[in-house]
């Protein structure tokens, strides 16, 4: 009687390596129908079952659970079905459904279905095999890609690495090295001398990501004879702030504690990418004590839509009232451009409507 079960229990069992998973039936004869035991293939359990009524019929199908449920899968895979004995002769699932795409492949002569279909039950995919077996086979699922499924008409994501994930993976890789780099100075040859200390650094970084940086070395100026850039406005720590950036290891609390020196670096040294984050940035804390600094700072380095935040902040919003000895002071010291612009925004709001 123990045996028997052994038995029954390893002929329910399948077996999984990679992307393939494998149903080994030792008896089909007096059954009619049999079960496997849940396997799992990316991020769900899975079974299939065989029901022999005139036909052999194959279905495979995600273990009814929350997350098949709530995140159904859009399997794309081949299945078959192979008699165990030593003439092993398969049989490929035919084409069927508008949802199946055939190839044929040189490895005898058949030909390979592939499914691709929404599985939720048991009954969305059926497979009923034109075919008589007897005793022992084989049922082969090969999974070639599994996809979320949105309900909310968003398009289905893989779960298996994609470009986006190498990439991502790639990028990671890149980091690391180029953070190693300006940490342990590997290979660094330009030294940075700050307002109270210096760092070293890479030509090659800083000519790719700065155009002025570039123009120093390319030409016969004092940095290239030298390899030293005096940065003379900047501190050592702003300064570090700054490499950190053009090396990818930057972290945000030190982005936000830098943002203004890194301001005047990124305009002073054409670095475009840093001065639109900087501006975005100053862009999202803007309030009644900084508005009027913030302004003045967006007519330095020309960012518009800083500047246009922080008119509509003081004229739509009406906060100019709640600093009026504030603007007294700002008046005797901006440009007269800017003053200028921010009358013309006072006269817009007051033209009738």
């Amino acid at each position: 009687m123990q045996r028997a079960v052994v038995s029954g229990m390893v002929d329910t069992k399948v077996e999984t390596i990679s992307r393939l998973a494998q149903w080994r039936i030792d008896n089909f004869g007096p059954c009619t129908y049999k079960r496997s035991e849940p396997f799992k293939i990316g991020i769900w359990n899975w079974q299939i079952s065989v029901e022999k009524n005139r036909h052999l019929y194959v279905r495979l199908f995600p273990e009814p659970s929350r997350i098949s449920k709530e995140q159904p899968p859009i399997a794309k895979f081949i299945i078959r079905v192979t008699t165990a004995g030593s003439n092993r002769r398969p049989y490929i699932s035919p084409k069927f459904g508008s949802t199946e795409n055939q190839s044929t492949k040189g490895n005898g002569n058949y030909s390979k279905t592939v499914h691709e279909r929404l599985l939720r039950t048991s009954e969305d995919f059926v497979w009923p095999v034109d075919s008589t077996f007897h005793g022992r086979f084989i049922i082969d699922v090969e999974f070639l890609d599994l996809q979320v499924y949105s309900p909310n008409g968003e398009e289905a994501s893989s779960i298996w690495p994609s470009d986006v994930m190498l990439r991502s993976s790639a990028t990671e890789s890149i980091l690391r090295c180029l953070s190693r780099m300006l940490h342990e100075s590997i290979d660094a040859d330009v030294t940075i001398n700050t307002c109270d200390g210096s760092l070293k650094g890479h030509k090659a970084i800083l000519s790719a990501s700065s155009p002025v940086f570039q123009s120093m070395f390319l030409h016969n100026l004092q940095e290239k004879e030298s390899s030293t850039i005096n940065i003379q406005d900047m501190s050592l720590e702003s300064c570090t702030a700054l490499l950190s950036y053009l090396y990818g290891s930057i972290k945000q609390e030190e982005f936000w504690r830098h943002r203004l020196p890194l301001l005047s670096a990124a305009h002073k040294y054409a670095i475009e990418n840093l001065k639109d984050l900087c501006e975005e940035s100053l862009l999202e804390d803007i309030n009644s004590g900084n508005v009027l600094e913030r302004l003045q700072e967006a007519w330095l380095y020309q960012l518009d839509k800083l500047k246009k935040g922080c008119l509509t902040y003081l004229f739509d919003f009406g906060k100019i009232y709640d600093i009026k000895d504030e603007v007294n002071v700002f008046f005797r010291t901006a440009e007269r451009e800017l003053i200028q612009e921010m009358f013309q925004e006072v006269l817009t709001l007051w033209k009738p409507a």
